[in-house]
């Protein structure tokens, strides 16, 4: 005898014999969704593992065992069966560069790029497409990681003719993987008027040959001197068409960083424009992952416009901004990263100090009197000195205040200088993947001694006291957390040695930099950065559990879900699959 009616889908019984019960005890509210069948970690003390968990709207409402999580699913349920996957709290992006991930995407990507002939190669190309005054713009070489070096050069760096050569009517703008340096090519120089008689600007160098004559390399500010021809041909679009370019850059940001687990994006630096077109996304409902923002103007503009600008949990939680961005020097790769002493490689220079300190120092006040974040840029040795040296001024002079000022990468360390950290309880923002992106050339900028000391000294930080967050500085690195993990662990470089392993954290500590530590970073530890009950569901499922795979096995790890206040922002291609 066939039955009146059947369940299509065992979710359902939990929630029938909940309502049949109704006396036996509280009644339960049916989730929205519910994880179950996982292994979650949870970077909660008070309970640590579980294995399911129910949202119900944007906030976690119960975890515990797959039993406890039971009474929770109901008709209207979505129920996602992870089959023992590891479910962790959203990776937090502690340090990136929104719309710069967006304009990466849509211009030459030079990241894996083996040498300068390759460059050429696809310049060439992109000539070949392009029309005679097009601007081709691309990002991501680096002359340090080339198989081999370019010849002719000047300080390792390329010279322009052989680039010039194929894109004769073409101005063509190339950014340092690093963002602290730019090569153009003869084209992009001219529209810019430079030529051998043009002064650098202060923290900036233009590279010369012999004769005196620029070579296309262009050091921290004076990549600004190339932006004139390029501020002319953007002026020539129409407002709509420039709103059109700044929204794509905006989506693909949106989809790269959900497609890579990262829930939270700490931008770390943008305009008030900018700032503008996320409220408008939020406003809209598009803004897929939540926003913390870095104001980066100029103290003139912060003092006329800051105070209006101030937004905590706007959108439905999805953007805030309370943060100040300034950059006080350049980056080791090209040099510009202001040292004590001189670069072993170069000693004629300390590198640059990209911002006057005075200006600096003004920059602090201005955020003390705001109740702003400052989040300062420092990655020589002399650039954090200088650093804490304004944070300790400015706290003596407003004392008693939760500040959680930053200094955003501190990769570079006087041994001195390392527990003023803790003593001061400013946040070490740093990035995993830049230790061994960079190791290559850090002996050689720094000298053994130096690099020993003070290079991405994370345990140092640690044991001191201090809070270490992690990142990836995107577009400078992918901003997939799981390489930024594999490196923080590992410290392994491509040919398998270790860069200075007694500094590895642990994967606990590392996962605490990439949650907990970057929501605290962000004074949004309360709501976010671990899973607890009220907390917002903001959850990243991965294809092996990192936390105890082989080492090796690190890398091959893959996003599966990332859920954003509850809702699957993000499918992988097997998880569709397997729903079928």
């Amino acid at each position: 005898m066939r039955p009146v009616f059947s369940f299509r889908g065992a979710r359902w019984l939990p929630w029938l014999l909940t309502v049949a019960s109704g006396c036996a005890g509280p009644s339960i509210e049916p989730a929205d969704l519910v994880l179950t069948n996982a292994r979650i970690v949870t970077v909660d003390p008070a309970k640590p593992d579980a294995q399911a968990l129910a949202v119900k709207g944007e906030t976690i409402v119960a975890i515990g065992t797959a039993a406890e999580i039971a009474p929770y699913q109901g008709p209207a349920t979505r129920v996602l069966d992870l089959g023992g996957r590891l479910a962790i709290p959203g990776f937090i992006e502690g340090h990136g560069h929104f719309t710069g991930i967006g304009e990466a995407r849509m211009n030459l990507d030079l990241m894996h790029v083996r040498n300068w002939d390759e460059v050429i190669a696809l310049v060439s190309g992109a000539v070949a497409k392009a029309k005679p005054g097009d601007w081709i713009l691309g990002r991501g070489w680096h002359q340090e990681k080339w198989s081999t070096p370019p010849v002719p050069a000047v300080e390792g760096f390329p010279t322009h003719e052989a680039l010039s050569k194929v894109s004769p009517d073409n101005p063509v703008v190339l950014t340092h993987a690093s963002g602290h340096a730019t090569f153009a090519n003869a084209k992009a120089m001219e529209l810019a008027g430079i030529g051998p008689g043009t002064p650098a600007p202060p923290g900036g160098e233009i590279l010369k040959d012999a004769r005196g004559r620029p070579i296309g390399i262009f050091r921290e500010t004076a990549s600004g001197l190339l932006r004139r021809g390029l501020a002319e041909a953007r002026a020539a679009q129409t407002p709509e068409e420039r709103l059109a370019e700044a929204r794509r850059e905006v989506d693909l940001a949106i989809e790269e960083v959900l497609s890579k687990g990262v829930t939270s994006f700490q931008d770390a630096g943008a305009s008030f424009e900018t700032v503008d077109l996320y409220k408008q996304y939020a406003d809209e409902g598009r803004l897929g992952v939540r926003l913390y923002v870095m104001i980066r103007e100029s103290n003139e503009r912060l003092r006329e416009r800051l105070a209006a600008y101030r937004l905590v949990d706007y959108g439905n939680a999805r953007l805030t901004v309370r943060a100040i961005k300034l950059s006080l020097d350049g980056a080791l790769g090209p040099r510009g990263a202001w040292l004590l002493e001189p670069y072993s490689d170069l000693p004629t220079s300390t590198g640059l100090n990209t911002v006057p300190v005075e200006v600096a120092r003004e920059t602090a006040r201005i955020a003390a009197e705001h109740d702003f974040q400052y989040c300062v840029h420092a990655i020589g040795d002399r650039a954090n000195r200088e650093t804490l040296d304004i944070f300790e001024e400015t706290f003596k002079r407003f004392p008693a205040k939760d500040w959680r000022w930053r200094i955003e990468h501190a990769q570079h360390l006087n041994a001195a200088d390392i527990p003023r950290f803790a003593r001061l309880k400013v946040i070490a923002a740093m990035q995993g993947v830049h230790a061994t992106s960079d190791a290559p050339f850090v002996i050689p900028r720094l000298g053994e001694a130096r690099a020993a000391e003070g290079a991405y000294v994370w345990q140092k930080l640690l044991k001191s006291g201090a809070v270490v967050t992690n990142g990836t500085d995107a577009p400078v690195e992918d901003v997939d957390p799981i390489a930024s993990f594999y490196a923080s662990v590992s410290r392994r470089l491509k040919d398998g040695s270790v860069f200075y392993g007694d500094e590895r954290m642990s994967r606990l500590e590392t996962l605490k930099s990439y949650t907990w530590s970057a929501a605290y970073s962000a004074f949004e530890e309360g709501r976010k950065g671990s899973l607890a009950p009220g907390k917002l569901a903001d959850i990243t499922v991965l294809s092996k559990d990192i936390l105890t795979v082989p080492e090796e096995e690190i890398p091959s790890a893959r996003v599966v879900y990332t859920i954003v206040g509850g809702t699957v922002a993000y499918t992988a291609a097997e998880a569709r699959t397997s729903a079928r």
